[in-house]
This record gives C-alpha cells, sequence and structure tokens, in this order.
C-alpha cells in the first residue's frame, strides 16, 4: 500500500476518534464533576482503544465499489451543420450514436467467502445498470466484480468476486438490539476518500422514508455518524465492530452530511443475501390484498375507535388471503408477534416473511375480533393481471364515509346517502360493471346501507357470484350489478 493512502486512512481515524472522543469526554466530566486528571485520562484511554480496535476489525471488511454505465447519447452535428445545416455530400449519412462512460462510487461490506466466490453486500442504487464493475479491498488488492441480483424495494445488491486469496468477512450483528444512544460507526468511502471512519450514535430506530416511487420492504436506522456520497453500500457498524447497517442515503440540502444518515438494518438484509446467492432475487411473502390507512370518521363507522391497524380494502381472488378467509372491510391488527400499525407496517411484515409459511392474523371484522391463520405465498408482480390488463381483484372499489367534506370535494349533494364511492380500481370487475368515484351507495342486496360497517356487512354475507348495488348518480338512482369471477 503506498504511503500517501496509508497517511491518508491514519489521520481519516484518528481525526474522528479524538473529535468523537472530545464531545463525550467533555459531557460526561460536566455531569459528574468528579473526574480526576488520571481518571480522565484513563477513561480517554478507553474510549481510544475501543475505537481503535473496532476501527481495526471493520475497515479491511469494507470495499470501494467503482462502477461503469454505458450511456448512449445523439451525436452532436460538427460546426458546419450546426451553423449552416448538413453538407450536400452528407444529406443521407445517418451519424451513429456516442457512448458515454459514466463513472459511480459506492462501498460494500465483504458478508461471505465460499472458497472461490467472496460475497460483498452493497446497495441496489450504487450497482443499477452498472456495465463494469471494480472493487478495491483495504490493502489496496483490486478485482472485477459481478453483479449476482439486485433488489430496489430494499435497495440492497450483492455482487461477487472470483478469487483463492483469503480475504475478512464482515461479522453480522442483530440489528433488532439497536437502541438510542448507542455508538455506532460509518465505514465507507465518501467523496472518494477510502477506507474512511466515522463515529455517532443511532439517533433513531425504525424510521420510514418515501425516497422513490417503489414501495419500500424496510424501515431505517437513522445516525449522526458522518455519512456522504460514496458511502453507500458500506457498513454502520456497532461498538463490538460487527455489522448491523448498510448505510444507504442521507436527508441534506447541501448535499453534504447534516447529521442524518440512515441505514438498512442488517436484519433486513440477512436473509436478502441467501435469496441472491440461490436464486438471484429477494423471495418476498405475498398476501393478496390491497390495504390503506382509513380516517377516524371511517374508523367510528366501522367500531374501530383508538385501534391502529391496516384496512383491507381489495382481495385478490384464488390469493393465499382470499383462499384463507381474508374479507375486503377486515381491520389487520397484528401479524404473528407484531403490531401492525399502518399499511406499511402490514406491506413491511409481509413482504419480509417467507412463502408456504402459516401466519397468524389478528383482525377486527363487524367490529368483532377474530384470528386467522393462512398460508402465505410467493409474490409475484404479474401473477394477478390477467392478458387482457384487468386485475382480479373483489370489489375493486373504495368507499368511504359521505362526510361533509367528502360531498363538498366531490360536489355531491348534502344528505343524499351515508357512503360514497371514493375510488375504482382500473382494470377491476367494479370498472368494468360502470362504477365511478362520486356514486353514493344507497343499497347492497337490496339493504339500505348507513355506514361503511353495513356496505362491508352486506358485501361479505352474500354467497353469490354477483352483488346488486343500488346508487346515486347526477340526480338518478341506478341498478349495477358486480360479478365476482
Amino acid at each position: 500500500m503506498n504511503t500517501m493512502k496509508m497517511n491518508r486512512k491514519k489521520i481519516t481515524i484518528i481525526m474522528m476518534v479524538l473529535l468523537a472522543f472530545t464531545a463525550t469526554g467533555s459531557a460526561f466530566a460536566q455531569r459528574t464533576g468528579s473526574l480526576s486528571g488520571s481518571s480522565a485520562a484513563g477513561l480517554a484511554e478507553t474510549y481510544q482503544l475501543t475505537f481503535r480496535e473496532v476501527a481495526q476489525k471493520t475497515l479491511p471488511v469494507v470495499v470501494e465499489v467503482n462502477t461503469v454505465n454505458i450511456i448512449e447519447t445523439q451525436a452532436f452535428p460538427d460546426a458546419f451543420e450546426f451553423f449552416f445545416g448538413r453538407k450536400p455530400d452528407n444529406d443521407d449519412e445517418e451519424k451513429e450514436p456516442r457512448e458515454f462512460r459514466q463513472q459511480g462510487l459506492g462501498s460494500g461490506v465483504i458478508v461471505k467467502d465460499s472458497g472461490n466466490k467472496v460475497y460483498i453486500l452493497t446497495n441496489h442504487h450504487v450497482v443499477n445498470g452498472a456495465e463494469e464493475i471494480k472493487v478495491t479491498l483495504y490493502d489496496d488488492r483490486e478485482f472485477e466484480a459481478e453483479l449476482v441480483g439486485s433488489d430496489p424495494r430494499r435497495d440492497l445488491a450483492l455482487i461477487k468476486v472470483e478469487t483463492r486469496e483469503q480475504v475478512p468477512v464482515a461479522v453480522l450483528g442483530d440489528s433488532d438490539d439497536l437502541y438510542v444512544g448507542d455508538w455506532v460507526f460509518a465505514v465507507g468511502n465518501p467523496l472518494g476518500f477510502e477506507a474512511s471512519f466515522t463515529a455517532g450514535v443511532v439517533s433513531a430506530v425504525g424510521r420510514e422514508a418515501d425516497i422513490s416511487s417503489q414501495v419500500s420492504f424496510t424501515d431505517y436506522i437513522q445516525t449522526d455518524a458522518a455519512i456522504n456520497p460514496g458511502n453507500s453500500g458500506g457498513a454502520l457498524v456497532n461498538i463490538k465492530g460487527e455489522v448491523v447497517g448498510i448505510n444507504s442515503w442521507i436527508a441534506t440540502q447541501s448535499g453534504g452530511s447534516n447529521g442524518l444518515g440512515f441505514a438498512i438494518p442488517i436484519n433486513n438484509a440477512k436473509s436478502a443475501i441467501d435469496d441472491f446467492i440461490e436464486s438471484g432475487n429477494v423471495v418476498y411473502g405475498w398476501l393478496g390484498v390491497n390495504v390503506r390507512d382509513i380516517s377516524e370518521e371511517s374508523k367510528t363507522s366501522l367500531g374501530l375507535d383508538d385501534l391502529d391497524g391496516a384496512f383491507i380494502n381489495d382481495v385478490f381472488i384464488n390469493s393465499p388471503a382470499d383462499n384463507g378467509g381474508l374479507m375486503p372491510g377486515d381491520f389487520i391488527t397484528k401479524v404473528g408477534n407484531k403490531e401492525i400499525s399502518n399499511r406499511n407496517d402490514l406491506v413491511k411484515v409481509i413482504g419480509n416473511l417467507p412463502p408456504d409459511r402459516w401466519t397468524a392474523f389478528e383482525l377486527y371484522r363487524d367490529g368483532e375480533k377474530e384470528s386467522i391463520s393462512l398460508r402465505l405465498g410467493r409474490r409475484d408482480d404479474q401473477k394477478n393481471i390477467t392478458e387482457d390488463g384487468s386485475i382480479n381483484v373483489w370489489p375493486g372499489m373504495t368507499v368511504v364515509e359521505a362526510t361533509e367534506e367528502v360531498r363538498d370535494s366531490l360536489n355531491l349533494e348534502s344528505g343524499k346517502g351515508s357512503v360514497v364511492v371514493a375510488n375504482v380500481t382500473k382494470g377491476s370487475a367494479a370498472e368494468a360493471a360502470g362504477l365511478r368515484p362520486g356514486d353514493i351507495v344507497l343499497r347492497v342486496d337490496n339493504k339500505r346501507i348507513k355506514s361503511m360497517d353495513d356496505f362491508y356487512t352486506r358485501l361479505n354475507s352474500n354467497t353469490d357470484d354477483e352483488v346488486m348495488l343500488r346508487i346515486y348518480r347526477g340526480n338518478r338512482e341506478a341498478i349495477i350489478g358486480i360479478v365476482k369471477e
């Protein structure tokens, strides 16, 4: 390893350790007011030695990941064509598109050595679309790498290098054992400064983030350990030197660290490593429902006051939910031993469970608590979309309480009916039957509907394959039949 790189690595480690100790040691001394000079020196040395051991243990298991994405761009005209148009002698010539090599930088964690294959965990966004991947180890060894598998929902990817040389492998910890205030360290290659080691604490756990249009199947550890571009895919480690997270993104307005770094809990990544190696994809559990969060008014209408959970809007026909007895209008409060607070909770919990596993559900139906056990399926985004693009869900419509606010927003007549159609699923049976947002549901199978609870009770009590709805639309009443296929 060249002297310049060694010096830069040592400087980075020493500076971060000193800064972390100074802040912590001073605060501790101020609180106690009783540390003698020798005691303070001893405490300082303990911190220093502990941090040094963590750095020595973890720096070698984090690699630099360099990528190249090949991007085709339209060829620019030469100067003559720009000012005067195409030359007479090349009017019929087509300019070839040009290739642009876009370089990227990130980090990765060595998680497995199987003899001649070394597996490195990183972020999906670090290697997404890369034509070339190269990794550089802490000791400056370089290897060409190839993608094993990638998953945007958890922002995780696994790459591998083939070598029989010995490499260090990270020790994976238990991210469920993290508490706010615990010491953690971010290891990676921020802005190209390889093998950087920064110190901080766990600022929060279980953070949710809407950072893409893709449904996320992970929560995040928040930390104030400095994380910058280039740290993505690197390790967040605990005081024992165990990897407890994969650094993923930062919240910033300046483009640099504001003390708001986020890491994927390593427990959310452990099963993904094996899935990538076995199949190249992350395997997700699948329930087969569309779920949403509901308003307090809707909870009151359904007899769910003071309860948290996820509301089932639609059930996919012949899905695990359908076959297991779940129904539209069910309000799920617990899956296994996990409490469900909202829609996102349910999506993540189900997604992180393996297929073919029998799972217990606690739910409320018609205001009464019930328990159901069913076997989950395997998630496949296309399995419930038919060749003509329709979606096989039941009933394929969202209804809400017809409050004055809802009536005003949809420009509906005041006092007419109690339940209104807020949304109709594209390609569903409800859409095919002609239902529209703004339709007021007056009756279901000739039974008057006074609340959402009435609606779902009548809908679910029908054992036929057709439900008749009397709706009010544009000063007229009409009867619409929805067929369950």
